[in-house]
């Protein structure tokens, strides 16, 4: 349950210079420029969300560079001539990791497979009691009995991709008080051309925009207890928000723990997060998900009869464990860029906008990552990702009837709002929210619903020169 706590200060070193802000021990701090904490870098450019932490030294930063090599590898079908990077799919999402994260940043929901596709579609249908214990447990889903967990846009020769997918939206006035009028787009999922046969009549499916990759070892390094500190499931404090923590499941330690990665907070650890994804997009294998096969299913027999990747140089995985902390590495150490409110006095302004519509509440200011002698850069640093990393019921508009774990079809996972303003420079687009419908920062806001629709409610009726300075501020993160 939240507690009140007192105040002291906090002063950081970043890229040469002194940053001092006043910072509450829940999170209610002023923005500052060092987003990141000592591993905050000044980039602006579109290299600004694949820069190594600044606090790094010249063997990490080389510890770094080979990580980010892993990352970029381009996998190829087995067999082949270069077996340090054979077993793709068979089906799959994407060749590379950098694929879906285009320089780091955020996808966006064009799913035709004739473009380079940075989303992808989750799929599952309802448990049946006694049948799917094992499942909800390692998984948090059930996948469609003939399609997995997610739509296969892509397949290696001798198999077949799943299906097609076509995004159409539906448009929805919205009329603010002070006359300003907007058009939000919902959207609409097609799947097209199944390859296996008909999908689950009660298929729910999602659409997921790759999320931007910064600070996420910074993320990873938040205390549990802290975690703990913020979550008031029952609203205890009557305040409206009731933010809880997604309880998942740990592959490696075989225990539940607090989800932290992923739009539902799926994922447990950052190196599950790589190994999950490595082997639901890419269906490359790996020690935490040593499947060859990924996401195959019984009735894709092709799929099953391809031959696996490396396995024998890579003690019977595509990815070996050493190739899976050198990729940890580099996704942990990927640098934030500095916020840029120090010198905008609008963006300040719209800092205490901010603070008066509520969205703090959720959007949680400062952390502090916990003492790591593993990973000294990432060890007791001060930094503002704008984040609660807990659920929170977002409303019918938002809603897609599919669950992970504890996470319900109307909760979310509050997203880290650091680096808002580099999207389009880094991704060239704007499209937010969890399936890029948001086509700007203020068509995000307005989709808020449950536990937001207050916070949206004063946006709506805000006057347009502090909605101004909100966005200005938002833009600066």
């Amino acid at each position: 349950m939240k507690r009140l706590r007192l105040c002291y200060a906090s002063t950081v070193f970043v890229a040469g210079f002194i940053v001092s802000a006043a910072v509450s021990a829940d999170g209610q701090s002023a923005a500052s420029p060092a987003a990141g904490g000592a591993t905050t870098v000044t980039q602006t450019n579109e290299t600004a969300f694949s820069r190594p932490a600044a606090n790094l030294g010249l063997e990490e930063r080389m510890d770094f560079l080979l990580g980010e090599a892993i990352f970029q590898k381009i996998w190829v079908p087995a067999p082949a001539s270069t077996t340090a990077s054979d077993g793709l799919g068979p089906l799959h999402n994407a060749r590379s990791c950098s694929q879906c994260h285009v320089q780091g940043g955020r996808g966006h929901p064009d799913m035709d497979a004739n473009h380079q596709v940075t989303a992808l579609l989750r799929l599952s249908i309802a448990p049946q009691k006694g049948r799917d214990d094992l499942t909800l447990k390692h998984q948090g889903r059930v996948g469609d009995p003939h399609y997995g967990g997610q739509l296969q846009l892509f397949a290696v020769a001798g198999a077949q991709p799943e299906a097609k997918i076509r995004v159409r939206y539906s448009e929805h006035p919205v009329t603010l008080a002070d006359g300003t009028e907007l058009t939000l787009r919902k959207p609409h999922i097609q799947v097209t051309e199944p390859a296996y046969g008909d999908f689950d009549p009660d298929l729910r499916t999602s659409l997921r925009l790759a999320p931007p990759m910064i600070g996420l070892g910074l993320l990873e390094r938040i205390p549990e207890s802290r975690l703990e500190e913020l979550a008031d499931p029952d609203d205890l404090d009557r305040d409206g928000i009731s933010g809880r923590i997604n309880r998942v499941y740990d592959q490696t330690l075989q225990q539940v723990r607090p989800g932290r990665f992923g739009w539902k907070a799926g994922q447990p650890s950052l190196a599950q997060q790589n190994a999950n994804a490595l082997n639901s997009d890419l269906g490359i294998g790996n020690p935490i998900y040593p499947s060859a096969y990924g996401d195959c299913t019984a009735r894709q027999t092709a799929c099953l009869a391809r031959l696996n990747g490396n396995t024998e140089q890579q003690d019977g995985l595509e990815a070996s464990a050493t190739m899976m902390r050198v990729l940890e590495y580099y996704t942990a150490h990927i640098a934030v860029p500095a916020a840029r409110i120090q010198h905008d006095p609008i963006a300040q302004r719209g800092e205490r906008v901010f603070r008066a519509a509520g969205c703090s509440a959720c959007h949680t200011p400062t952390h502090k990552t916990r003492r790591d002698n593993d990973y000294p850069a990432l060890s007791e640093q001060m930094f503002s990702p704008y984040t609660d990393l807990l659920l929170h019921d977002m409303g019918d508009g938002l809603a897609d009837r599919h669950t992970e774990f504890e996470a319900m079809g109307r909760e979310w996972r509050t997203p880290p709002l650091w680096g808002l303003g580099l999207t389009k420079r880094i991704n060239g687009h704007y499209n937010f929210l969890h399936d890029g419908r948001a086509r700007s920062l203020l068509e995000a806001i307005l989709w808020h619903g449950g536990e937001g629709q207050a916070s949206r409610d004063r946006v709506i009726n805000m006057k347009q020169t502090d909605r101004t300075a909100l966005l200005r501020f938002l833009e600066s993160l």
